[in-house]
């Protein structure tokens, strides 16, 4: 990839009840195996997450998190592949940034964990504040809005105010208007077309669609991992858009449509 083209962030689960990769990779070799294979493929950075966050995904503990992450991160360190953690957990980032993690992906956005803002400020990583409204056993049920587009970026825009409030640094900060998080198939498609709004806000957008649920109604209840080309087709989208990186599945799909993208528009 070059630097033209938006950053690519490779997706691997580490649990046992992710709604796509789920227990498959929580072998360490295997999973180690598969990031390093996302690396490969075109992934800037690995995103290794140690908790489901699908709807209805219930809680695990914050040492269970660590037990399942900190050892991939570490190996997959050592190996040269950047890593980020998707944690909303406080202690989970700070032992994954011990273990060689480089951004802290945080789908609350600070909101599940009022010490995580802190650690993102000492830290000086990048920080990705999702725009999050409740813990997965009970998201779906907050999906009321008056005006999504609006509602999402007068809550993000919060969230990010509270970060600089804690000393995180403006120039660390990257927002994802965080599809599937207490949204319905409707709002994630209005949220899509709504992403210059999004990249208006003057903070790099990061894109996270792949496999999600409201692609699979669009594909006729296709299952999660035949959800590639539509995502792929996202990845164009919102690359046209002008976001900053898009947080995939099947990095090589969506590598290879980015490439056909930019040899299009040149």
């Amino acid at each position: 990839m070059t630097d033209d083209l938006p950053v690519v962030i490779g997706v691997l689960n580490v649990t046992p009840d992710s709604f796509s990769d789920g227990g498959l990779y929580e072998d360490l070799s295997a999973a180690v195996e598969h990031g390093v294979l996302l690396y490969q493929q075109g992934a800037q950075y690995v995103d290794v997450g140690g908790e489901s966050t699908r709807p209805g995904a219930t809680r695990v503990d914050a040492d269970v998190e660590i037990e399942r992450i900190v050892p991939v991160i570490a190996a997959l360190h050592a190996a040269g592949v950047p890593t980020s953690v998707d944690t909303t957990r406080a202690a989970v980032a700070s032992a994954a940034l011990d273990a060689g993690a480089a951004i802290i992906n945080d789908v609350s956005g600070g909101l599940a964990d009022p010490a995580m803002l802190a650690v993102a400020a000492s830290a000086g990583c990048p920080y990705v504040i999702m725009h999050w409204r409740g813990h997965s056993a009970s998201m779906q049920e907050l999906a009321t809005y008056t005006d999504v587009v609006a509602d999402v970026r007068a809550e993000l825009s919060a969230r990010i105010d509270a970060a600089l409030d804690a000393g995180v640094d403006a120039s660390s900060i990257i927002i994802d208007p965080g599809l599937g998080f207490a949204k319905t198939a409707t709002h994630n498609w209005a949220l899509s077309r709504a992403l210059p709004s999004f990249v208006g806000l003057g903070y790099p957008v990061l894109f996270a669609a792949s496999r999600k649920s409201y692609l699979g109604l669009l594909l006729d209840g296709r299952p999660a991992p035949q959800r590639d080309v539509a995502t792929a087709a996202t990845s164009v989208l919102a690359a046209q858009a002008g976001v900053w990186g898009v947080r995939v599945h099947d990095v090589q799909a969506t590598v290879d449509a980015l490439k056909v993208w930019r040899e299009w528009i040149e």
